[in-house]
């Protein structure tokens, strides 16, 4: 049996692809190399974060039905969870599988009976992603994942370890902890409150799909954890103890998203015992450095909380650099709203502005909100912002030339003028690129090795290194 999985969308989906890939292969199936291979089943895992990302997974749908006649075709993702009859309507569509939790399921349906448990690689990746986390509850008025991913589901951390392990066994000198909402790791680990036990007790309550299979409130997970004994509670900063107590070999660990707010003392403690092990940097999802903005996007917390725990970060981890996410154009943005983000953007120095412009999700808070900005608006504030982000994003950077770090190599290559280099990762984030000619390195470098190079100049955002 012969299957293709094509994938759209977030680390997270590209994680689960490589699961669903690796339950194949474990169980004798062959993977297609290219679109020329007849296919006896085909996946495709879908997007659904914003409307362009919904007309992308219909485009892939449709482009599978016909390049893969003969092959049963299943859509799973965001997008078959938000639209399932219609993904079920389209063209061609053997099976929709709209509830990541029930893959296993599905899979043994097909026949499959060795399931993993995790991944053993990422199929052309040298940085491994490794999902520990599923499901929001959060409700920000411009975003659909807490109906298409509704359910907080953390992984034990001794399934994570025993990942690690593999990964690093396998070659794998970087993991990237991903999640949806990555802070969120452990709340569900929280038993029920005593009046939920009551009613489990009473018999009013199926205690076989478990706690964490309901759709609960936020408020809900939180009031739980809040009558754990701090003793008995699991969190983010438990599972990065655990993983850098592994002490696996030239391993590094890096963190997805989180809200800044999420960072507690205790995962700061983490990082600044093991140096050595934690990249020192933080994806903290701003989307907008005004208050009244923030307000409309039902953001749970303002800007002066993000401000301060930025800066405790910068005050206790050396250097740390400090990426984020930035909504320009949201309904209502005014001039003066935009202005105060790009003030908290140069206040805030971060090393890497993700910036897009507001595009109304069908299904969303956001899309029936008054006072829209004009396109033409949307796209200048966001060139605008793109511009004083590259500026301090190099800024940033200029600090660290002289300086050594650690690169994950991820290729090597020639470039146009013949020179062979290797191209890889710093544990801050930035892109290195290192001369293999006359050097102490040699030619042998290959991808996934970890080298300790001197960052001698800065090209724009990327560094030159030197042996």
């Amino acid at each position: 049996m012969r299957f293709k999985i094509l994938t759209l969308g977030c680390k997270v989906n590209q994680y689960e692809t490589q699961w669903l890939r690796a339950a194949f292969l474990a169980n004798g199936w062959e993977e297609a190399d290219d679109e020329t291979d007849s296919v006896d089943l085909a996946i495709v895992n879908t997007c659904s974060v914003t409307a362009e990302s919904d007309a992308k997974s219909r485009k892939t749908i449709a482009h599978c039905a016909k390049i893969y006649p003969s092959a049963e075709l299943v859509v799973v993702g965001c997008y078959a969870a938000s639209a399932t009859k219609k993904v079920e309507s389209l063209p061609r569509v053997s099976a929709v599988v709209p509830d990541k939790r029930s893959l296993a399921d599905f899979l043994r349906k097909l026949g499959l009976t060795n399931i993993p448990s995790g991944v053993t690689g990422l199929a052309d990746r040298q940085r491994a992603y490794v999902k520990v986390q599923d499901g929001c509850r959060v409700g920000c008025a411009y975003c659909v994942i807490p109906t298409t991913r509704p359910y907080l589901q953390s992984r034990p951390i001794d399934d994570v370890v025993e990942e690690a392990r593999t990964l690093a066994a396998n070659a794998y000198r970087e993991i990237v902890l991903t999640g949806i909402h990555l802070g969120h790791y452990g709340l569900d680990f929280c038993p029920p409150t005593p009046e939920e036990q009551a009613r489990l007790n009473a018999g009013e309550e199926a205690p076989d799909s478990g706690w964490n299979a309901k759709r609960l409130t936020l408020d809900d997970y939180l009031a739980r954890q809040a009558l754990t004994p701090p003793e008995q509670r699991v969190g983010l900063a438990d599972l990065l103890r655990a993983l850098t107590d592994l002490n696996l070999p030239k391993m590094r660990f890096r963190l997805g998203s989180l809200e800044a707010v999420e960072v507690s003392d205790a995962m700061l403690d983490v990082f600044e015992e093991r140096p050595d092990a934690l990249c020192p940097h933080f994806h903290l999802s701003m989307q907008s450095g005004d208050d009244s903005v923030l307000a409309r996007m039902k953001r749970r917390w303002l800007s002066r909380p993000y401000i301060e725990k930025c800066r405790e970060i910068r005050a206790r981890i050396k250097d740390a650099a400090l990426t984020t996410d930035v909504i320009v154009g949201f309904p209502g943005e005014t001039d003066a709203n935009f202005e105060r983000t790009c003030d908290v953007v140069r206040e805030l120095r971060f090393s890497k502005v993700h910036v897009f412009r507001f595009s109304a999700r069908p299904g969303t808070v956001a899309a029936t909100l008054p006072d829209p900005v004009p396109e033409q608006v949307k796209k200048e504030r966001a060139q605008t912002l793109i511009k004083i982000a590259r500026e301090e994003r190099e800024a940033f950077a200029k600090q660290f030339v002289g300086r050594t770090a650690r690169v994950v190599v991820e290729d090597v290559y020639r470039k146009d003028d013949g020179e062979l280099v290797a191209k890889g990762t710093t544990d801050r984030y930035y892109e290195a690129e290192i001369p293999l000619h006359d050097c102490a390195w040699g030619i042998d470098v290959a991808p996934g090795d970890v080298l300790t190079v001197r960052l001698c100049s800065l090209n724009g955002d990327v560094f030159r290194a030197c042996d």
